[in-house]
């Protein structure tokens, strides 16, 4: 059989076993492990293996992973979450829709000292439904602004997906962190005036809520403090140099905890919940990109992506068009599997052909997160939506269906379809501050 043919019959099975349920890591290491087993030999199958595992595990590279997730954990059971939620309510809740518009708004805060997409749903899930409900809030609302908001802890910077796209391409995380930023922002705009526009078709969406003093609201502003440190401390500090992006995340997660303590917010119960989560998250992760990486390798046997790059390479098509039908594929395979491990998985098969286009990797490595954020809020994996859905049945004092959940983020789906289109449109958003901090 020839390679190629062995190669699409793993891709076959590996999909197989994925409509099994079968963990996705799982999966894609049996995979490449009986696929070089039977290409090269079953000791060169095992020496993979090994090899993966503990080139993974131990790598230094790789504990920015942990270290950003600890740094998140402590922001939230310290509370952090909440009091960026209240300096949002405070400042817009007196608007039509002004709760949505402030959780958007404190998802893209968390995300900055978080980085983890789901994560950041089920912590304003936590702290806006409720008040949300409280001033009769739609269901589909709500629940749709937290769902897609959290999505832009996917961009905002430390972001766990930069990481591993960084990693496996062999990019500057620093510069893709800096490239992130413009785009969460652009975002988190227009998921604020998606929110608008709903309120404005259904003035019964998002009524009114309280309305704050200027004294209130500055003072409320206090309470971004800590979130402003430490992300200059993370970000400013990769900007200039002054350390590598796993010293940035020590100093990060080390950062909070002084924080936590001195504030007196953090109990022990809270702190070893941090751990636990921390670590549950992390090996989840780990197992994830060394799947990706054994599954390479077997890709790499095979040659397929080697000849994918080629054949679009020969192809008489322009390349903006080979850029929109692996945007599209991204989107489609999102909607089906988890997005980290969905890109995990396909980097290492599209990106040769995206450099062979010429195109820039940071400018990709962005738009293919933004791409597959739209997967963690559609059907029928939408893992965020899944993590509100559980939250919201401990939250609130009656059940949310699934559908309305889905049907409420509609607006953001589309704001974000838009968000996608601009930055296709104009690259110069996204390459703007690598170039001016990295040239």
């Amino acid at each position: 059989m020839s390679p190629i043919l062995t190669g699409i019959f793993g891709i076959a099975a590996m999909i197989i076993m994925f409509m099994t349920q079968m963990p996705v890591a799982f999966v894609m290491a049996l995979v490449g492990f009986i696929g070089v087993s039977l290409m090269v030999s079953p000791n060169a199958g095992l020496i993979l293996l090994s090899r993966s595992f503990y080139d993974t595990f131990a790598s230094y590279d790789l504990t920015t992973i942990p270290l950003f997730i600890l740094m998140g954990q402590l922001g939230f059971n310290s509370g952090i979450s909440k009091r960026l939620y209240s300096a949002g309510y405070k400042f817009l809740g007196s608007i039509r829709g002004g709760l949505a518009m402030a959780t958007v708004a404190a998802c893209t805060a968390f995300g900055a000292v978080c980085g983890s997409s789901p994560a950041t749903a089920a912590t304003m899930a936590t702290v806006g439904l409720p008040e949300m409900k409280r001033f009769n809030y739609d269901d589909a609302l709500s629940t749709g602004s937290v769902a897609s908001g959290g999505g832009i802890g996917m961009i905002m910077p430390p972001s766990v997906v930069l990481i591993i796209y960084g990693i496996l391409t062999e990019q500057s995380i620093g510069q893709l962190f800096v490239a992130g930023i413009f785009p969460a922002l652009l975002v988190t705009l227009l998921f604020i005036g998606a929110v608008f526009i709903t309120c404005l078709l259904d003035k019964n969406a998002g009524p009114a809520g309280e309305k704050f003093s200027w004294t209130e609201r500055f003072k409320a502003l206090l309470g971004l403090g800590e979130t402003l440190i430490i992300f200059a401390l993370v970000v400013g500090g990769i900007f200039y140099g002054l350390f590598t992006p796993t010293e940035a995340a020590s100093v990060g997660a080390f950062g909070v905890l002084i924080i936590a303590v001195l504030r007196r917010r953090l109990t022990w119960k809270g702190f070893v919940k941090s751990l636990m989560e921390t670590l549950t998250t992390s090996c989840m992760i780990l197992m994830l990109i060394t799947g990706a990486v054994i599954f390479g390798k077997f890709l790499a046997v095979t040659r397929i992506p080697f000849e994918i790059a080629s054949w679009v390479s020969e192809l008489n098509m322009a390349p903006a068009l080979v850029i929109a039908v692996i945007i599209f594929i991204y989107f489609l395979g999102g909607c089906f599997m988890d997005a980290l491990a969905f890109v995990t998985l396909t980097v290492p098969i599209f990106f040769p052909v995206v450099m062979e286009l010429g195109y820039d990797p940071i400018w990709f490595g962005i738009i293919i997160v933004m791409v597959t954020e739209m997967g963690v809020i559609t059907p029928p994996v939408g893992i965020n939506v899944y993590v509100v859905y559980g939250v919201a049945q401990n939250v609130l004092s009656h059940n949310v269906a699934l559908e309305k959940i889905f049907k409420g983020i509609i607006p953001f789906l589309i704001a974000l379809i838009v968000g996608i289109i601009i930055l296709i449109a104009f690259p110069w958003i996204i390459l703007f501050l690598p170039d001016l901090m990295y040239s």
